[in-house]
């Protein structure tokens, strides 16, 4: 068309008379040029349809999901009350909402390089089923921690630490199948050639129901309890430390995955929930072998470690998941609310609670074989995540609360061990400053670093012991964390990490905890 439009303007006019074999190569010529034009509109959509790899063609979507299925209903929908996998996808460890991403910058002159987070299976090829996803986090750290057993020496160190595999299948287009499977530590082989001391175990396991927006139902599985941010959201390209931030590590014992039940929904544009029933928390936290038959802990007379402690928190309390080995017939309850206000861009956060009526064991005893009674449990948590729009800066805070109603029943205070004893409550809160800096573009991607310091307290020994142990608090209960150092993002789905801790309690020889620790970590 542009050709023959050119041709009667030239000829026409009679301003431009030529005889029949000039008219005939500017012909070719403008046939050629026509053709140029048509590929390089075509290189452009080939472009806007597959972005470079790391960088999203659409503006990211808090409900939008980092692995894609090939269904007509998202297996993301179902994931929105408990899985990480909701978060800002190419959002470069950014956790709060962001309020706008750069474009992809179109390349004319290179070819189209694979977009990974439209691949379904590993983020590197299609589905050859409809509707199955596979995608996969992990993380390996190694560096050198002093070891408060050993006087505080410091002590080199490497661990695989965990690999996850994420299979997500949309059985139908309103029910979403979902599981993750882990393996920590290297693996679960013993042998002493093996070298390898881990576990392999299921993290979640789960089927929704996709009825309408509002109201939604995840039956009966093994799920993550909705308290805090990182026990749901906790891949290693959602924090910067090269560890999980220290309210994770024993006062909410993340990951705490539960028999569960939920329903969960959207309230408003801005406004989130899930409420969620579950298998109680257990004050044991022995060896499954030293359950007895009758489904107890250890006869009286032989002592048992507790899953309540003031060292530890509630680290060793969650409840078993498998061969119906539960030592307890109480019912948690749990809930969440999800805020992203929209009059607050780069804002989000959550409020969260939970609740057993009672974490005492069948048979619990002390160790003078006297039986202890019941103890219920209470959590609360509040959190936030704000990326002020424009800037770099990221801001976050935290603050969590246990109160036990009869810590006088808890194991802790009756083990003839008053180091570990508990009081009426745990509490804990933290604040962190990030910084998001561009290193622009590196091995055909853009570099993201993040430095950030992060200040945390703990108090897991407060007043009010009550049992037959001593009321002597040690002082180790009550931490000061200082963390600080860099995420390095050679894209939003790999993190290369360095973090330097120092730790201090109020116990005679002091914490001994500090570290210095390199991490790697993936999401995808």
């Amino acid at each position: 068309m542009l050709a023959a439009t050119a041709l009667s303007v030239f000829t026409s006019g009679g301003a431009f008379a030529a005889d029949d074999s000039a008219n005939e190569a500017l012909l070719k010529k403008l046939d050629k040029m026509e053709r140029r034009i048509e590929a390089l509109e075509a290189e452009l959509k080939e472009k806007d349809s597959h972005p470079q790899a790391g960088v999203d063609a659409k503006p990211s979507s808090r409900s939008a999901s980092t692995r894609s299925v090939t269904a007509t209903a998202s297996p993301a929908d179902a994931k929105e009350p408990t899985d990480a996998r909701q978060e800002t996808k190419g959002s470069k460890g950014n956790l709060a909402a962001q309020s706008a991403e750069a474009p992809a910058k179109p390349m004319l002159n290179l070819p189209p390089l694979p977009a990974a987070g439209d691949k379904p299976i590993l983020g590197l090829v299609d589905s050859p089923v409809p509707g199955l996803s596979i995608g996969a986090y992990g993380e390996i750290k190694f560096g050198s921690a002093q070891n408060p057993a050993a006087n505080g020496q410091w002590q080199k160190g490497f661990d695989a630490q965990r690999f996850v595999l994420l299979p997500t299948y949309a059985i139908t287009p309103n029910i979403i199948f979902n599981a993750e499977i882990e393996f920590e530590h290297a693996g679960s082989g013993f042998d002493n050639d093996d070298k390898l001391h881990g576990t392999a175990e299921i993290e979640q396991l789960w089927i929704d129901f996709k009825i309408i927006d509002q109201f939604n139902w995840r039956a009966p599985g093994i799920d993550l309890v909705p308290i805090g941010y990182y026990n749901q959201h906790h891949e290693p390209t959602q924090f910067y430390s090269v560890n999980r931030p220290e309210l994770y590590l024993g006062l909410i014992p993340s990951t705490w995955k539960v028999p569960a039940s939920s329903v969960y929904g959207t309230i408003t544009e801005d406004l989130k929930y899930q409420v969620m029933v579950a298998t109680s928390n257990e004050d044991f936290g022995d060896s499954f072998d030293n359950r007895t038959a009758a489904k107890t802990v250890p006869l009286p007379g032989t002592p048992y470690a507790a899953g309540i402690d003031g060292l530890n928190a509630l680290a060793f309390s969650r409840p078993p998941l498998g061969d119906f080995q539960q030592l307890n017939n109480a019912v948690a309850i749990a809930g969440r609310l999800d805020f992203t206000p929209t009059f607050l861009p780069g804002f989000a956060g959550s409020v969260s609670g939970y609740f057993s009526p009672n974490t005492t064991p069948r048979g619990a005893h002390d160790d003078l074989g006297n039986f202890l009674g019941h103890s219920s449990l209470a959590m609360f948590d509040a959190e936030f995540r704000y990326r002020v729009p424009q800037t770099g800066l990221e801001l976050r805070g935290e603050y969590v609360r246990a109160d036990f109603s009869h810590p006088e029943n808890l194991r802790a205070n009756n083990d003839s061990d008053p180091t570990n004893n508990v009081g009426k409550s745990m509490y804990g809160y933290s604040g962190e400053i990030d910084y998001h800096v561009q290193l622009g573009t590196i091995l055909n991607n853009e570099w993201e670093a993040v430095p950030f310091y992060r200040y945390t307290y703990q108090n897991l020994q407060t007043g009010g012991f009550a049992g037959t142990d001593a009321n002597l608090p040690t002082g180790a209960g009550q931490r000061q964390y200082h963390t600080a150092g860099f995420a390095l993002f050679p894209s939003p789905k790999v993190v290369l990490k360095a973090t330097y801790q120092h730790v201090i309690d109020k116990s005679i020889a002091g914490a001994m905890s500090d570290s210095f620790l390199g991490g790697v970590g993936f999401f995808f």
